[in-house]
């Protein structure tokens, strides 16, 4: 268990009269039409995400923040502290300042890391006695964007009926039961150490003795761990994008951007390279060639693993509707099992405890394996792979190669700034007419996927097909259609 403090009693307590003053006050603050909310859900696939001035404000943050810390109480038996990270965005630090003061106006105790990964809170907060955590990030997205994610006690992205609580707060459904005192914040970066101890101590006796690896660290929330901990584990450690930049995180780097960690590997001569996004969740590795080795990759070559060592129950491994046909194909070969879900790290998760899986993710990069994590970690990740590599005496392009080859998929996203039309997308008629005629005229010999970006304004197209060409034709006539009709 995470080392605890001792609790200190709030301020306010000093006459009969003052806590009720105190309530005023923090309702008067946190007034639901104080702010301005969109007629759409806030919650997305992953948090609430959105353009900083636009959706996302200090005002909301704490509002945000008091409607959690009174949801996460009535949901959970703990009487500990909410721990709240973030990543390197300009914003990170107005909104986890705003959000902690509404958990501690909510009566709770906050625990603040600073810059630390978003699988470091999930961590945390899974061996404390925490009643939750929360997790300032927008991911992958631009530096303008930012979000928040929050965590129930036991570390997992919280529940859909727990998000629609918060929200009908923040909406003036709900209605607050009240708060006699505020709580109080410390700031906690040691804990952060329990979470690198827990990444290495998750590869056992393994090391990396003699290996050259190049990390992306995308300028964000990875900066001041991945370096230590591959150098930890005996690996040379070439670092790209290795400080944390408000103004960069993302930019043209990091898991959505490969060219320049491609061509460092190539430069460097190294084994192979990891680039991971901004709150390091996630990550994409390159070969020694300079390939991009993706989620489907990773998944297939760590299942192989697990499969030898007969610990992936059922041989299952849960990914989503992204997930490649050769990835499928190749695996249900081998003697696999895969599931899809819908696109989301949470969907991959639920059906893993549903069904009792222990790997799986998205071709994003975003890899759950539960024997060593309770989410998707881009470090526990990369360091697994970079084991993997070692222990196989084989190069990772050997690897990949002797793996599957994928069809041509292609992913295109048409930005829709309409958030009505862009969450309505299937009810645009004259699209669904599109999507059904490219359908029939695959049959099995292909796929399609249109749906609405949880996380960014896009709608996202992606069209696969055992020919190049026929997938080709069929994305550009439904970008064509989105375009025409919702862009």
């Amino acid at each position: 268990m995470v080392s605890s403090i001792t609790r200190t009693q709030g301020f306010g307590g000093s006459s009969a009269s003052e806590p009720d003053k105190l309530q005023k006050a923090i309702e008067g603050s946190l007034a639901p039409n104080s702010i301005s909310l969109p007629t759409t859900p806030l919650f997305g696939t992953d948090g609430i995400r959105g353009r900083v001035g636009e959706l996302l404000s200090a005002p909301l943050a704490l509002q945000i923040g008091y409607w959690a810390g009174i949801v996460l109480q009535s949901y959970t038996a703990n009487s500990g502290s909410v721990i709240v990270g973030q990543d390197s965005r300009n914003s990170s630090d107005m909104l986890a300042m705003a959000l902690s003061a509404g958990l501690t106006a909510a009566g709770l105790e906050v625990w603040y890391l600073g810059l630390c990964p978003t699988p470091c809170v999930a961590y945390l907060t899974s061996m404390s006695d925490a009643v939750g955590g929360v997790m300032i990030s927008a991911s992958h997205n631009p530096p303008e964007d930012n979000g928040i994610k929050i965590f129930g006690a036991d570390g997992l992205k919280l529940p859909q009926a727990l998000q629609a609580e918060i929200e009908a707060g923040l909406r003036g459904v709900a209605a607050s039961t009240g708060v006699s005192n505020c709580g109080r914040y410390y700031s906690r970066p040691e804990l952060v150490g329990s979470y690198t101890n827990a990444l290495t101590q998750s590869l056992e006796a393994a090391n990396l003795q003699g290996m050259k690896v190049v990390l992306d660290l995308a300028w964000g929330a990875a900066v001041g761990l991945a370096p230590s901990v591959f150098e930890s584990m005996g690996a040379e450690v070439i670092c790209l994008h290795h400080q944390p930049d408000g103004d960069r995180i993302n930019v043209n780097c990091g898991s959505t951007h490969l060219d320049i960690l491609q061509a460092a590997v190539r430069e460097h001569n190294a084994d192979l390279g990891f680039a991971f996004d901004g709150d390091a969740d996630r990550v994409l590795a390159v070969d020694n060639h300079g390939r991009q080795v993706n989620g489907d990759y990773i998944l297939y070559l760590w299942g192989h693993h697990l499969q030898q060592k007969q610990a992936l129950p059922d041989n299952l491994i849960v990914s989503t509707v992204m997930a490649n046909l050769g990835f499928e194909r190749a695996w249900k070969q081998s003697g696999g099992k895969l599931i899809r879900t819908p696109v989301g790290d949470q969907y991959v998760q639920a059906e893993m405890q549903k069904t009792g899986g222990m790997l799986g993710g998205e071709q994003s990069g975003h890899i759950l394996c539960r024997h060593y994590g309770i989410t998707g970690d881009g470090l526990l990740t990369a360091l697994h792979v970079a084991a993997l590599v070692q222990q196989a005496g084989a190069s990772l392009a050997e690897m990949v190669d002797q793996s599957f080859h994928t069809y041509p998929q292609l992913l295109r996203n048409v930005r829709v700034e309409d958030r009505h039309k862009r969450m309505a997308w299937k009810e645009c008629q004259p699209l669904q007419e599109s999507i059904a005629k490219a359908e029939a005229a695959m049959g099995d010999t292909g796929r399609i996927l249109v749906r609405a970006s949880g996380t960014e304004p896009v709608i996202r197209v992606m069209v696969e097909a055992e020919a190049a060409d026929l997938a080709n034709y069929w994305t550009n006539e439904l970008v064509l259609q989105v375009q025409k009709y919702l862009g």
